[in-house]
């Protein structure tokens, strides 16, 4: 009750404030306009800190809910918000901007230490409690939950406006010191790693999920905090000890958005409301994104304090210079100003590159000494040019020698062709001959002599360690003889880098036909055919008799499809070949095909083309990109929105809709789908499913989709064929949620915070 009756006398003094505030700027000089930021009589500033109101310190400067305590007991004051009658639920302010809405404070470090035993021996736990103020809210948009450390997996607990609590976290990694992103590198998961927070949160306690004492020598600590997202630069020095939170033992910035959140609403810029807080005539106001509620502001050619009487005042643009778009004369006018040329001229006065030129026009002599001079640098750097790339063709051809010494690897069967005979097939390299990129240069369309349409591979200029990558390429290929790997007819020595000569595909690539040809018609017996001939080509890949090759760089634009949609894999420039059972290390890789394991292991291995093949059977069931924007217009993994939706049993709301349908043996059948992506998905590479038995269980879905479209089948052998969806569904039980995997999470459980 006394509480009750604190707010309900704050209330009364401060509606009487503004009163009182109102009728004396009445009284005012018509020429005078207040462009104080607090209220008369009221303190501006705790500190170096500028306390503009609704802010204000003290009984009746300020509106309900904004009360700030100035701790006067240091050498240098020290602004809180006041959160509660316990000055420990009470935030440090840094400051103040009435213009966003936000303020900055300070945020304590919560951090754990380990010993050797993966016992606990020193930690700081830091909580943020707003619930006190329904003002104030974590801000969304400018903070960013932060974890240091290696091995480690911290968790952001928090509440939504007291109605649902949130787990959200991140996982960061690292063997060593040298393993990590790097001094001001990017929080990326090796060292440190960063995640967003959903909107509404005015709680947040920091989890800690598995630290094991693996690294405890060289990362004795782990800190996670939610800080302003541009202000943590990592360090490699932050994994060593306590220095990270001795350097910032009061605390790191953090943003909180505050608002008008009471019981009155912005109506397309008009507030309304029992107790309105935009008190300057010449303001109005917006509604806010985080959370229900709306700011005050200025109208445009206004600046200053909307939330007081004659509070915003006219800008001056004339004399202020960035807001001056003005080349010619300029007049300030209320709220507005006026740009015209000067008397005798006539043009374009407005912008900084305005023109006003004299009446009549002449033409200027140093003009056209000008114009003279850039047109003859053009002509003589034209000439530079063309110099310096005789210069280069030269040093091509005697380079020829290094690589017809790679000719004697190949099979004999292969055509070596002069650089005359591509060029006349290519007509030059003409750019209407392109037909895309490969992993290492250009791949044009080509007709030969004998009028065959072949595909020419053309490099461009590579670092020497790349050069092994090309010439790899070529040796594996001319050993390879399979229908649904590309074919290599010959090759071209006469260059720097050799050019390749292979099959043509007249179809184009797997990725053009779902994401840039999205007009043209798919079904789901096409996808299936696809990604069958796919995996029976990876298989040959993983299983020849003596020798087992692994591509490397599996992804939708390195399957080429020909007539009737039959397979070809191409481009092999990342294969590396090794004996059964063995692995390489990683030479290059796709964003949002990667193998999770190879960003710890730097390896890869034919677990890795699984994975990689995973993701190209989301991209033919969703089509949607190995890399896609998500509802709310962020950029994400498609394998880690699958997977996401999945948990929760959605996953067919992201079933591409050309092939949804109502028959539930059809949808049965993309479940499957659904199922052996999943399987080659598993974040543990031991856990996938070989090539083989992709293959066996796509070769079963194919002849069962065939067998439908041909006549009804038996509902019983339907339902033996199919099994159950278990990964898709993802039960409590399921495979999948045993399976730790390194990813960041965000599971919301309704209900009001315990």
């Amino acid at each position: 009750m006394a509480s009750l009756r604190q707010l309900q006398f704050d209330s009364f003094l401060n509606t009487s404030t503004l009163i009182c505030l109102f009728l004396l700027t009445t009284l005012a000089t018509s020429t005078t306009m207040n462009s104080s930021m607090s209220l008369p009589g009221c303190p501006d500033k705790c500190g170096n800190i500028t306390i503009p109101y609704p802010f204000g310190i003290g009984t009746g400067c300020h509106r309900i809910g904004f009360n700030i305590t100035c701790d006067l007991s240091t050498t240098s004051s020290r602004a809180f918000l006041f959160l509660g009658s316990d000055p420990l639920y009470n935030v440090e302010l840094m400051d103040i901007n009435i213009t966003s809405g936000e303020a900055r404070a300070y945020q304590k470090i919560d951090y754990v230490c380990y010993n050797e035993q993966n016992n606990t021996i020193t930690s700081n736990t830091a909580v943020m409690d707003l619930t006190f103020s329904p003002s104030y809210l974590l801000s969304n948009r400018r903070n960013k939950f932060t974890a240091i450390g290696c091995y480690t997996l911290a968790n952001i607990a928090s509440i939504v406006r007291d109605t649902a609590s949130v787990r959200s976290g991140c996982v960061s990694y690292c063997g060593n010191l040298n393993g990590t992103t790097g001094d001001g590198g990017p929080c990326n998961g090796l060292g440190c790693c960063q995640t967003a927070i959903p909107v509404g949160l005015n709680y947040y306690e920091v989890n800690w999920g598995y630290n094991i004492r693996y690294g405890w020598r060289f990362n004795p600590c782990n800190y996670a905090v939610l800080v302003e997202e541009d202000w943590y630069k990592f360090q490699v020095r932050d994994l060593s000890g306590l220095d990270f939170y001795e350097r910032n033992e009061n605390g790191v910035p953090v943003v909180v958005d505050w608002a008008i959140r009471d019981n009155g609403t912005c109506q397309h810029g008009v507030e309304v409301s029992p107790n309105p807080a935009c008190l300057s005539n010449r303001s109005s106001c917006q509604n806010i994104s985080n959370g229900k509620g709306y700011l005050c502001q200025c109208l445009p050619g206004y600046e200053g304090s909307p939330y007081i009487p004659g509070g915003c005042i006219d800008i001056d643009e004339c004399n202020i210079t960035d807001k001056n778009p003005c080349s010619g004369i300029c007049t300030n006018t209320d709220g507005n100003f006026t740009c015209s040329c000067p008397k005798g001229t006539h043009g374009n006065p407005y912008g900084k590159d305005g023109i006003c030129i004299k009446n009549p026009q002449n033409f200027p002599y140093p003009a056209r000494v000008a114009i003279s001079t850039i047109l003859g640098v053009a002509v003589f750097l034209g000439l530079c040019l063309l110099v310096a790339s005789h210069i280069q063709q030269k040093r091509h051809m005697k380079e020829k020698e290094e690589y017809e010494k790679y000719y004697q690897m190949m099979d004999n069967h292969l055509r070596v062709f002069s650089s005359k005979q591509i060029e006349n097939a290519t007509n030059n390299f003409s750019e209407s001959n392109v037909l895309g990129a490969g992993g290492q240069g250009n791949v044009y369309k080509g007709l030969l002599e004998n009028n065959q349409v072949v595909a020419i591979k053309k490099a461009r200029e590579v670092e020497e360690t790349q050069r092994g990558e090309f010439v790899n390429e070529i040796i594996l290929l001319s050993q390879i003889n399979h229908k649904n790997i590309v074919r290599l007819l010959g090759c071209c020595l006469e260059v720097k880098i050799p050019m390749l000569v292979y099959e043509f595909v007249p179809n184009g690539t797997l990725f053009y036909l779902l994401h840039r040809n999205k007009t043209r018609p798919t079904s789901l017996g096409a996808r299936l055919k696809i990604a069958l001939e796919s995996a029976v080509a990876l298989d040959y890949l993983h299983s020849s008799i003596s020798r087992s090759i692994i591509h490397g760089d599996v992804k939708s634009a390195n399957i080429l499809l020909d007539t009737d949609y039959t397979v070809k894999v191409s481009d092999f420039g990342a294969s590396s070949v090794v004996p059964v059972d063995e692995i390489v290390e990683l030479v290059h890789y796709s964003v949002g095909y990667l193998d999770p394991e190879c960003l710890y292991t730097q390896i890869i291995t034919k677990n890795s083309d699984v994975y990689s093949f995973g993701v190209v059977i989301l991209e033919l069931i969703t089509r949607k990109q190995a890399v896609y924007l998500d509802e709310k217009g962020d950029k994400q993994p498609l394998s880690t929105g699958f997977l996401s939706k999945a948990r929760k049993n959605k996953h067919r709301a992201m079933f591409d809709v050309e092939i949804v349908t109502n028959d539930e043996k059809v949808m049965g059948v993309l479940d499957k789908i659904c199922d052996i992506a999943v399987q080659c998905l598993s974040p543990k590479g031991e856990d996938r499913p070989t090539m083989w038995q992709v293959v066996e269980e796509l070769q079963k879905l194919v002849r069962f989709h065939n067998s439908l479209e041909s006549w009804q089948h038996d509902p019983q052998k339907t339902e033996s064929l199919l099994g159950e969806t278990k990964l898709c569904s993802l039960s409590d039980e399921s495979d999948f949620n045993s399976t730790k995997y390194c990813t960041s999470q965000l599971e919301i459980d309704t209900g009001a915070r315990s």
